[in-house]
Protein backbone atom coordinates (compact mmCIF):
# COMPACT_ATOMS: atom_id res chain seq x y z
CA UNK A 1 0.00 0.00 0.00
CA UNK A 2 1.34 3.50 -1.34
CA UNK A 3 0.90 6.05 1.76
CA UNK A 4 -1.34 8.66 0.57
CA UNK A 5 0.32 12.18 -0.71
CA UNK A 6 -1.51 14.40 1.70
CA UNK A 7 -3.57 14.21 4.75
CA UNK A 8 -5.84 16.63 6.59
CA UNK A 9 -6.55 16.93 9.85
CA UNK A 10 -9.83 18.20 11.17
CA UNK A 11 -8.84 19.34 14.74
CA UNK A 12 -5.80 20.99 15.99
CA UNK A 13 -6.47 18.92 19.24
CA UNK A 14 -4.17 16.98 21.53
CA UNK A 15 -5.38 14.02 19.16
CA UNK A 16 -4.52 16.36 15.73
CA UNK A 17 -1.81 17.38 16.86
CA UNK A 18 -0.73 13.82 18.00
CA UNK A 19 -1.64 12.28 14.64
CA UNK A 20 0.29 14.98 12.96
CA UNK A 21 3.47 14.30 14.94
CA UNK A 22 3.08 10.57 15.06
CA UNK A 23 2.86 11.05 10.98
CA UNK A 24 6.18 12.40 10.79
CA UNK A 25 8.09 9.84 13.46
CA UNK A 26 6.68 6.80 11.25
CA UNK A 27 8.56 8.68 8.64
CA UNK A 28 5.67 9.94 6.55
CA UNK A 29 7.21 12.28 4.31
CA UNK A 30 3.84 13.87 2.21
CA UNK A 31 1.57 16.84 2.83
CA UNK A 32 0.21 17.46 6.38
CA UNK A 33 -2.57 20.23 6.70
CA UNK A 34 -4.15 20.39 10.27
CA UNK A 35 -7.31 22.41 10.84
CA UNK A 36 -8.09 24.33 13.92
CA UNK A 37 -11.78 26.01 15.17
CA UNK A 38 -9.56 27.74 17.65
CA UNK A 39 -6.81 30.77 17.16
CA UNK A 40 -5.01 29.17 19.68
CA UNK A 41 -1.86 26.46 18.35
CA UNK A 42 -2.60 23.05 20.20
CA UNK A 43 -2.86 23.25 23.59
CA UNK A 44 -3.38 20.45 26.90
CA UNK A 45 -6.76 20.60 28.21
CA UNK A 46 -6.24 18.81 31.54
CA UNK A 47 -4.20 21.74 33.00
CA UNK A 48 -7.26 24.24 32.24
CA UNK A 49 -9.78 22.75 35.69
CA UNK A 50 -6.51 23.00 37.28
CA UNK A 51 -3.34 24.76 37.21
CA UNK A 52 -4.99 27.01 34.57
CA UNK A 53 -7.97 27.90 36.79
CA UNK A 54 -6.22 28.24 39.69
CA UNK A 55 -3.65 30.77 38.29
CA UNK A 56 -0.57 28.33 38.90
CA UNK A 57 0.04 28.25 35.09
CA UNK A 58 -0.40 31.15 32.86
CA UNK A 59 -2.41 29.74 29.72
CA UNK A 60 0.38 29.95 27.55
CA UNK A 61 2.21 27.26 29.32
CA UNK A 62 -0.94 24.60 28.37
CA UNK A 63 0.84 24.86 24.79
CA UNK A 64 1.60 21.51 24.17
CA UNK A 65 4.47 22.35 21.57
CA UNK A 66 6.81 25.56 21.14
CA UNK A 67 6.42 27.39 17.63
CA UNK A 68 10.05 25.77 16.60
CA UNK A 69 8.58 22.15 17.36
CA UNK A 70 5.49 23.23 15.19
CA UNK A 71 7.43 24.53 12.54
CA UNK A 72 9.88 21.66 12.43
CA UNK A 73 6.55 19.29 11.51
CA UNK A 74 6.81 20.58 8.27
CA UNK A 75 2.66 20.91 8.72
CA UNK A 76 0.17 24.06 7.33
CA UNK A 77 -1.45 24.87 10.90
CA UNK A 78 -5.27 26.61 9.89
CA UNK A 79 -6.42 28.08 12.76
CA UNK A 80 -9.63 29.97 13.81
CA UNK A 81 -11.19 28.18 10.78
CA UNK A 82 -13.35 25.49 11.83
CA UNK A 83 -14.71 22.74 9.72
CA UNK A 84 -18.71 23.21 8.80
CA UNK A 85 -18.81 20.31 6.08
CA UNK A 86 -17.38 16.93 4.96
CA UNK A 87 -17.70 15.77 1.45
CA UNK A 88 -16.67 12.08 2.50
CA UNK A 89 -16.31 10.32 -0.93
CA UNK A 90 -14.24 13.05 -2.15
CA UNK A 91 -12.22 13.55 1.01
CA UNK A 92 -12.97 17.08 0.80
CA UNK A 93 -13.88 19.24 4.12
CA UNK A 94 -15.71 23.01 3.68
CA UNK A 95 -14.89 25.69 6.38
CA UNK A 96 -15.85 28.80 8.26
CA UNK A 97 -14.05 30.87 5.84
CA UNK A 98 -15.15 29.11 2.50
CA UNK A 99 -12.29 26.98 2.05
CA UNK A 100 -12.18 23.69 0.12
CA UNK A 101 -9.52 21.27 1.51
CA UNK A 102 -9.23 18.12 -0.59
CA UNK A 103 -6.93 15.55 0.64
CA UNK A 104 -5.93 11.46 0.14
CA UNK A 105 -6.68 10.43 4.08
CA UNK A 106 -9.25 12.78 6.42
CA UNK A 107 -8.63 12.20 10.10
CA UNK A 108 -11.35 13.94 12.45
CA UNK A 109 -10.11 14.93 15.29
CA UNK A 110 -12.58 17.70 16.57
CA UNK A 111 -13.18 16.64 19.92
CA UNK A 112 -16.38 17.17 21.77
CA UNK A 113 -18.40 19.82 23.16
CA UNK A 114 -20.04 20.88 26.87
CA UNK A 115 -23.52 19.87 27.14
CA UNK A 116 -25.99 22.49 28.64
CA UNK A 117 -28.46 23.01 31.61
CA UNK A 118 -31.77 24.15 30.38
CA UNK A 119 -31.58 27.93 30.52
CA UNK A 120 -28.56 29.02 29.82
CA UNK A 121 -28.31 30.00 26.61
CA UNK A 122 -30.20 33.08 28.16
CA UNK A 123 -27.29 33.67 30.48
CA UNK A 124 -24.64 33.06 28.12
CA UNK A 125 -22.83 36.51 29.11
CA UNK A 126 -23.72 36.20 32.93
CA UNK A 127 -22.04 34.10 35.24
CA UNK A 128 -22.46 31.16 34.21
CA UNK A 129 -19.74 29.03 32.56
CA UNK A 130 -18.60 25.68 31.14
CA UNK A 131 -14.93 24.42 30.75
CA UNK A 132 -13.45 22.89 27.62
CA UNK A 133 -11.34 25.77 26.33
CA UNK A 134 -8.88 28.07 27.28
CA UNK A 135 -11.04 30.98 26.81
CA UNK A 136 -13.17 29.29 28.96
CA UNK A 137 -10.60 28.96 31.74
CA UNK A 138 -9.63 32.73 31.93
CA UNK A 139 -13.42 33.71 32.09
CA UNK A 140 -14.00 31.27 34.68
CA UNK A 141 -10.67 32.22 36.24
CA UNK A 142 -12.10 36.00 36.22
CA UNK A 143 -15.38 35.42 37.61
CA UNK A 144 -14.08 33.14 40.55
CA UNK A 145 -11.97 35.92 41.50
CA UNK A 146 -14.48 37.88 42.43
CA UNK A 147 -17.53 35.64 43.57
CA UNK A 148 -18.62 34.54 46.79
CA UNK A 149 -20.81 31.30 46.37
CA UNK A 150 -20.10 29.07 43.52
CA UNK A 151 -22.04 25.79 42.57
CA UNK A 152 -20.72 23.72 40.21
CA UNK A 153 -23.35 20.78 38.28
CA UNK A 154 -21.91 18.02 37.53
CA UNK A 155 -20.40 15.47 39.90
CA UNK A 156 -17.97 13.74 37.07
CA UNK A 157 -14.23 14.20 37.00
CA UNK A 158 -14.68 17.90 35.35
CA UNK A 159 -16.89 18.91 37.55
CA UNK A 160 -15.36 17.34 40.68
CA UNK A 161 -11.66 19.12 39.49
CA UNK A 162 -13.17 22.59 39.22
CA UNK A 163 -14.83 22.35 42.59
CA UNK A 164 -11.72 21.29 44.46
CA UNK A 165 -10.15 24.20 42.63
CA UNK A 166 -12.32 27.04 43.14
CA UNK A 167 -12.09 26.12 46.58
CA UNK A 168 -8.85 26.47 46.89
CA UNK A 169 -9.26 29.25 45.40
CA UNK A 170 -11.23 30.47 48.56
CA UNK A 171 -14.75 30.17 46.94
CA UNK A 172 -17.52 28.99 48.73
CA UNK A 173 -18.48 25.75 46.60
CA UNK A 174 -21.10 23.80 46.49
CA UNK A 175 -20.97 20.48 44.35
CA UNK A 176 -24.15 19.15 42.96
CA UNK A 177 -25.26 16.24 41.28
CA UNK A 178 -27.34 12.75 40.93
CA UNK A 179 -24.69 10.32 42.41
CA UNK A 180 -24.11 9.68 45.88
CA UNK A 181 -20.73 10.69 45.91
CA UNK A 182 -18.44 11.96 43.79
CA UNK A 183 -17.70 10.24 40.89
CA UNK A 184 -19.12 6.98 42.20
CA UNK A 185 -20.03 5.64 38.34
CA UNK A 186 -16.00 5.46 37.54
CA UNK A 187 -14.87 4.67 41.14
CA UNK A 188 -17.93 2.51 43.05
CA UNK A 189 -19.39 3.53 46.38
CA UNK A 190 -16.03 2.74 48.46
CA UNK A 191 -13.78 5.38 46.85
CA UNK A 192 -16.18 7.60 46.13
CA UNK A 193 -16.95 8.28 49.47
CA UNK A 194 -13.53 8.51 50.27
CA UNK A 195 -13.44 11.51 47.73
CA UNK A 196 -16.55 13.04 49.16
CA UNK A 197 -14.74 12.92 52.74
CA UNK A 198 -12.15 14.72 50.88
CA UNK A 199 -14.07 17.16 49.67
CA UNK A 200 -16.06 18.04 52.77
CA UNK A 201 -13.17 18.16 54.37
CA UNK A 202 -11.96 20.96 52.06
CA UNK A 203 -15.20 22.87 52.70
CA UNK A 204 -16.83 21.67 50.08
CA UNK A 205 -21.05 21.64 50.31
CA UNK A 206 -21.87 18.68 48.76
CA UNK A 207 -25.51 18.57 47.56
CA UNK A 208 -25.24 14.98 45.95
CA UNK A 209 -28.48 12.74 44.70
CA UNK A 210 -30.32 14.85 42.82
CA UNK A 211 -30.04 16.14 39.72
CA UNK A 212 -30.17 19.73 38.54
CA UNK A 213 -32.94 20.62 35.83
CA UNK A 214 -32.25 24.19 35.22
CA UNK A 215 -30.84 27.57 36.25
CA UNK A 216 -32.18 30.77 37.81
CA UNK A 217 -31.13 34.39 36.58
CA UNK A 218 -32.06 37.96 37.08
CA UNK A 219 -30.60 40.99 34.68
CA UNK A 220 -28.85 38.67 32.36
CA UNK A 221 -26.52 36.85 35.22
CA UNK A 222 -27.13 33.67 36.72
CA UNK A 223 -28.64 33.24 40.36
CA UNK A 224 -28.70 29.70 41.03
CA UNK A 225 -29.27 26.46 39.98
CA UNK A 226 -32.55 24.96 40.24
CA UNK A 227 -32.88 21.16 41.63
CA UNK A 228 -35.29 18.38 40.77
CA UNK A 229 -36.40 18.57 44.11
CA UNK A 230 -37.48 22.46 43.46
CA UNK A 231 -34.78 23.46 45.79
CA UNK A 232 -32.72 26.24 44.08
CA UNK A 233 -29.03 26.89 45.03
CA UNK A 234 -28.01 30.42 45.15
CA UNK A 235 -24.66 31.48 43.46
CA UNK A 236 -22.67 34.31 42.02
CA UNK A 237 -21.22 31.54 39.92
CA UNK A 238 -22.37 28.64 38.35
CA UNK A 239 -20.35 26.28 36.33
CA UNK A 240 -22.18 23.64 34.31
CA UNK A 241 -20.43 19.98 33.90
CA UNK A 242 -22.64 17.51 33.21
CA UNK A 243 -20.10 15.66 30.43
CA UNK A 244 -19.81 16.31 26.47
CA UNK A 245 -21.48 15.45 23.22
CA UNK A 246 -18.75 14.47 20.52
CA UNK A 247 -18.94 17.32 17.77
CA UNK A 248 -19.96 16.09 14.91
CA UNK A 249 -22.79 18.03 13.99
CA UNK A 250 -20.79 19.40 10.71
CA UNK A 251 -20.75 15.77 9.83
CA UNK A 252 -24.46 15.23 9.10
CA UNK A 253 -25.19 14.85 5.57
CA UNK A 254 -21.47 13.49 5.15
CA UNK A 255 -22.30 9.68 4.77
CA UNK A 256 -20.52 8.78 7.64
CA UNK A 257 -22.14 6.52 10.66
CA UNK A 258 -22.83 9.05 14.05
CA UNK A 259 -23.70 7.82 16.92
CA UNK A 260 -22.74 8.65 19.85
CA UNK A 261 -19.23 10.04 17.56
CA UNK A 262 -18.28 9.02 14.25
CA UNK A 263 -18.84 5.01 14.35
CA UNK A 264 -15.20 3.48 13.15
CA UNK A 265 -13.82 0.19 12.53
CA UNK A 266 -11.51 -1.24 14.66
CA UNK A 267 -8.68 0.37 13.25
CA UNK A 268 -10.44 3.34 13.53
CA UNK A 269 -11.61 3.91 10.19
CA UNK A 270 -14.83 5.72 9.49
CA UNK A 271 -14.80 4.63 5.80
CA UNK A 272 -12.61 4.88 2.81
CA UNK A 273 -9.78 7.10 3.40
CA UNK A 274 -11.69 8.85 6.51
CA UNK A 275 -10.64 8.10 10.13
CA UNK A 276 -11.45 9.29 13.80
CA UNK A 277 -9.16 10.02 16.62
CA UNK A 278 -10.04 11.59 20.58
CA UNK A 279 -13.19 12.18 21.97
CA UNK A 280 -15.02 12.35 18.77
CA UNK A 281 -14.22 8.62 17.62
CA UNK A 282 -16.53 5.66 18.50
CA UNK A 283 -14.58 2.62 17.44
CA UNK A 284 -14.82 -1.20 17.52
CA UNK A 285 -12.48 -2.43 20.38
CA UNK A 286 -11.58 -5.70 19.48
CA UNK A 287 -10.90 -6.43 22.96
CA UNK A 288 -14.16 -5.93 24.30
CA UNK A 289 -15.89 -6.50 21.16
CA UNK A 290 -17.95 -3.69 21.03
CA UNK A 291 -18.15 -0.09 20.19
CA UNK A 292 -15.87 2.22 22.67
CA UNK A 293 -15.32 5.90 23.14
CA UNK A 294 -13.33 7.64 25.43
CA UNK A 295 -12.46 11.19 26.46
CA UNK A 296 -9.18 11.84 28.32
CA UNK A 297 -5.69 12.89 26.84
CA UNK A 298 -3.99 9.23 27.30
CA UNK A 299 -6.23 7.94 24.52
CA UNK A 300 -5.81 11.37 22.58
CA UNK A 301 -2.24 10.20 22.15
CA UNK A 302 -2.59 6.46 21.93
CA UNK A 303 -5.11 6.81 19.08
CA UNK A 304 -3.05 9.34 17.70
CA UNK A 305 -0.29 7.14 16.93
CA UNK A 306 -2.68 4.31 16.06
CA UNK A 307 -4.50 6.00 13.53
CA UNK A 308 -1.15 7.69 11.90
CA UNK A 309 -0.03 4.06 11.39
CA UNK A 310 -3.24 2.82 9.80
CA UNK A 311 -2.84 5.75 7.39
CA UNK A 312 0.73 4.44 6.42
CA UNK A 313 -0.95 0.92 5.87
CA UNK A 314 0.32 -1.20 9.56
CA UNK A 315 -3.44 -2.36 9.64
CA UNK A 316 -3.35 -2.80 13.46
CA UNK A 317 -6.43 -2.82 15.71
CA UNK A 318 -6.52 -0.31 17.94
CA UNK A 319 -7.05 -2.32 21.76
CA UNK A 320 -5.43 0.14 24.58
CA UNK A 321 -6.13 -0.49 28.32
CA UNK A 322 -8.05 2.60 29.12
CA UNK A 323 -6.44 5.35 31.09
CA UNK A 324 -6.75 8.44 33.18
CA UNK A 325 -5.67 10.32 36.36
CA UNK A 326 -7.40 12.92 38.34
CA UNK A 327 -5.79 15.44 41.05
CA UNK A 328 -8.47 16.94 43.21
CA UNK A 329 -6.80 18.67 46.42
CA UNK A 330 -3.75 16.20 48.29
CA UNK A 331 -5.35 13.01 46.27
CA UNK A 332 -3.28 11.89 42.96
CA UNK A 333 -5.73 9.04 41.62
CA UNK A 334 -5.07 7.02 38.72
CA UNK A 335 -7.06 4.90 36.98
CA UNK A 336 -6.09 1.58 34.57
CA UNK A 337 -8.63 -0.42 32.83
CA UNK A 338 -12.57 -0.16 33.43
CA UNK A 339 -13.28 -0.22 37.23
CA UNK A 340 -17.02 -0.27 37.34
CA UNK A 341 -19.61 0.17 40.83
CA UNK A 342 -20.75 -3.26 41.17
CA UNK A 343 -17.12 -4.85 41.03
CA UNK A 344 -15.53 -6.25 43.60
CA UNK A 345 -12.87 -3.72 44.78
CA UNK A 346 -9.78 -5.14 47.33
CA UNK A 347 -7.05 -3.07 48.16
CA UNK A 348 -3.83 -5.05 47.27
CA UNK A 349 -1.06 -2.60 48.97
CA UNK A 350 -1.45 0.38 51.37
CA UNK A 351 -4.49 1.34 53.27
CA UNK A 352 -7.18 3.16 53.05
CA UNK A 353 -7.36 4.78 56.27
CA UNK A 354 -3.63 6.54 54.92
CA UNK A 355 -5.04 7.27 52.22
CA UNK A 356 -2.29 5.98 50.25
CA UNK A 357 -3.47 2.86 48.47
CA UNK A 358 -3.85 0.33 45.59
CA UNK A 359 -7.21 -0.95 44.59
CA UNK A 360 -8.36 -4.20 42.45
CA UNK A 361 -11.71 -4.24 40.79
CA UNK A 362 -12.90 -8.10 40.10
CA UNK A 363 -16.52 -8.87 38.00
CA UNK A 364 -16.80 -12.77 37.75
CA UNK A 365 -13.03 -13.47 39.19
CA UNK A 366 -11.12 -11.38 36.72
CA UNK A 367 -9.66 -8.22 37.16
CA UNK A 368 -11.07 -5.38 35.11
CA UNK A 369 -9.29 -2.44 36.98
CA UNK A 370 -6.74 -0.71 39.50
CA UNK A 371 -6.42 2.07 40.94
CA UNK A 372 -3.97 3.83 42.71
CA UNK A 373 -4.25 6.89 45.21
CA UNK A 374 -1.90 8.72 45.89
CA UNK A 375 0.78 5.90 45.05
CA UNK A 376 1.52 6.18 41.09
CA UNK A 377 4.26 4.03 40.64
CA UNK A 378 2.92 1.12 42.61
CA UNK A 379 -0.30 1.28 40.52
CA UNK A 380 1.50 1.33 37.80
CA UNK A 381 2.92 -2.42 38.51
CA UNK A 382 -0.31 -3.80 40.08
CA UNK A 383 -1.21 -2.96 36.31
CA UNK A 384 0.70 -5.61 35.06
CA UNK A 385 -2.17 -8.01 37.00
CA UNK A 386 -4.35 -6.52 34.61
CA UNK A 387 -2.69 -6.62 31.46
CA UNK A 388 -1.94 -10.76 31.94
CA UNK A 389 -5.52 -11.28 31.79
CA UNK A 390 -7.24 -12.21 28.41
CA UNK A 391 -8.08 -8.73 26.87
CA UNK A 392 -11.21 -9.44 25.76
CA UNK A 393 -12.42 -11.39 28.83
CA UNK A 394 -10.58 -8.95 31.00
CA UNK A 395 -11.98 -6.07 29.56
CA UNK A 396 -15.04 -7.68 28.58
CA UNK A 397 -15.93 -8.33 32.53
CA UNK A 398 -15.71 -4.53 32.97
CA UNK A 399 -18.03 -3.49 30.31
Amino acid sequence: MNPPSSVLIAGASAAGLGTAESLRRKGYRGKITVLGAEPHAPYDRPPLSKQVLAGAWEPERALLRPRDALDALDAAFLLGDPAVALDAAARTVRTASGRALAADAVVIATGARPRTLPGEDGLAGGSVHTLRSLGDAAALREDLLTATRAVVVGDGVLGAEIAATARTMGVDVTLAGPQPAPMAAQFGTRVAELLAAVHAEQGVTLRLGTAACGLTGHGGRGSGVRLADGEVLPADVAVIAVGAAPETGWLTGSGLTLDNGVVCDAHCRAADGIYAVGDVARWHHAGIGALLRLENRTNAVEQAAAVAGNILGEEKPYTPVPYFWTDQFDAKIHVHGQPSPDAEVAVVEGAVEDRRFVAQYRRRGRITGVLGWNMPKQTRLHRQALLAEPPAAALAAGA
